[in-house]
């Protein structure tokens, strides 16, 4: 697994991967190595939104301690 996939390259790729299995275009002998690969891209897309959340937070968080509250008005 390419260790800078992108969020979006990983989240089509685990698109692709359902779809074909939803269609039933992978055989049996090759069905293990894509639910192995699925995994990983779960794993990649879940690591990604974890740190945009995590940085989101910490964005607002400076915000807030930067804006003078309103309640001084």
């Amino acid at each position: 697994m390419s260790a800078k996939i992108t969020y979006n390259d990983a989240f089509t790729e685990l698109q692709q991967i359902v779809s074909d299995i939803e269609n039933g275009d992978i055989n049996v002998d090759a069905l293990g190595e894509k639910i192995r690969r699925a995994s990983e891209l779960i794993t990649v897309c879940k690591a990604k939104l974890t740190a945009s959340e995590e940085e989101v937070e910490k964005l607002l968080a400076k915000l807030e301690e930067e804006t003078p509250s309103s309640d001084a008005e």
